[in-house]
């Protein structure tokens, strides 16, 4: 499948534009790259003046744009490609894949350092099995259940490792008079954080793949998932939908919840409320077997090379810079990222409850990385939540899929058909 953008942009992908390649007025040769992440903006400027008062041959120029997507997209359609991008393991991703615009870094050495688990993401994002590698992973997240610590310690309350184990911890922090979870789902895209956490354990990695090929549906792997979903508004506010996710972390950081289900990246957002708030996590347990848990955890940042970047030596150099341990580290730091490289990093506080899952790899991707944004799973999941509808939701579900995947369905069938159904 190729979309009318990225065709464009495909045909043009053998000429270098003015946007690459360039050698600066001190014949150095110029890197760009353009990253999606905003909030990290002073990080990147600082790693920009590090590396270019330490590089002789090489002129690394960043750019933080706040709508990095569309501006990128903007910049494919005119021809002015960068020589990096960082983006995360998504819908994105899977699309650049698909119009070749991303160079094969198979041969970059930086890659024996990446853990094994966060490659295979990027893999399953392929619509078809793609020979080669696309992206360098470098940071990701964590998804789970946040949890006031003092709050727990203080009712000498355990961390549920099944799913039974928690419902009855809600049962019990309901009795004491507080409120279980709070629920920002006002603003649609929070109701997708639980529900990749439930997704994750109770379907699995591969499901939009295996829907693609037409060997299941959604309302067969997801009917579980639609409903322990379902249950989870028992423990959460009267009107769910009436939060927005700055009220939602407004009110945990308040001590109005003890648990709040939502990603790292919130911790800062309810700090800088509450700065001396005790937060820490676990892994969502939707399981009734511990053993079946998973942790959902994703490519949150990689570095990719355009396919036509002219120095392609040179953008090496640029990752092998941003995977030095102390430059890993301040991301770590700055970020409340967990790193895709091996390494005796120290993780933020906030994670510990999932560090074992981190440690063992024992993670899978965000469910949602694999939906095209015109669907709105979203909005699909809020409406759900409200009429609580599961065979309705579970027949909608399968009828958009269908609608905004209809060229990629037929794309993928043709190659297994091809191929015998066999993966390279």
């Amino acid at each position: 499948m190729k979309y009318v953008l990225l065709s464009v942009v495909t045909a043009a992908a053998s000429l270098c534009s003015s946007g690459c390649g360039k050698t600066a007025d001190n014949g150095k040769t110029v890197i760009e790259l353009v990253h999606y992440k905003p909030e990290a903006v002073s990080f990147f400027e600082e790693m920009e003046e590090k590396f270019n008062s330490t590089h002789e041959d090489i002129e690394l120029k960043i750019s933080s744009p706040n709508d990095a997507m569309t501006v990128l997209k903007t910049r494919f359609v005119r021809e002015d490609y960068p020589d990096i991008i960082g983006i995360g393991g998504d819908i994105n991703f899977s699309n650049f894949i698909d119009a070749e615009m991303l160079a094969d870094v198979s041969d970059f050495d930086g890659l024996a350092d990446i853990k094994e688990n966060y490659l295979e993401t990027n893999e399953n994002l392929e619509f078809v099995p793609t020979e080669g590698i696309y992206g360098v992973p470098y940071m990701a997240n964590a998804a789970g259940v946040l949890y006031n610590k003092d709050i727990f310690d203080e009712h000498g309350w355990s961390i549920p490792e099944t799913w039974d184990e928690f419902t009855a911890l809600c049962d019990e922090i309901q009795k004491e008079g507080i409120l279980p979870l709070y629920m920002g789902y006002k603003d649609t895209w929070t109701t997708l954080s639980p529900w990749n956490s439930a997704a994750t354990s109770l379907s699995y990695a591969t499901v939009c793949a295996d829907v693609n090929k037409g060997k299941t549906t959604f309302s067969a792997e997801y009917r579980e998932v639609a409903e322990q979903m379902k249950e989870l508004l028992a423990y959460g506010p009267k009107d769910p939908v009436a939060y927005s996710y700055n009220d939602a972390c407004t009110a945990f950081a308040r001590g109005e919840s003890a648990m709040y289900m939502i990603g790292s990246y919130a911790v800062p957002q309810i700090k800088s409320v509450n700065p001396d708030i005790n937060i820490d996590s676990f892994v969502y347990p939707a399981c009734r077997n511990k053993d079946d848990n998973i942790l959902t955890s994703g490519n949150d940042l990689q570095f990719c090379v355009m396919e036509n970047c002219p120095d392609k030596e040179a953008a090496y150099e640029v990752l092998r810079f941003f995977l030095e341990d102390a430059n890993v580290q301040a991301y770590i730091d700055d970020q409340n990222a967990v790193p895709c490289k091996t390494g005796d990093f120290n993780l933020p506080s906030m994670l510990d409850g999932m560090s074992s899952y981190i440690e063992e790899g024992k993670i899978a991707d965000f469910q949602d990385h694999y939906y095209p944004s015109e669907m709105a799973v979203d909005a699909l999941v809020q409406t759900y939540l409200l009429d609580q509808d599961t065979d309705k939701f579970l027949k909608k579900f399968d009828t958009e899929w269908t609608r905004y995947n209809r060229d990629l369905i037929e794309k993928v069938q043709k190659y297994e058909k091809e191929h015998g159904g066999e993966e390279e």
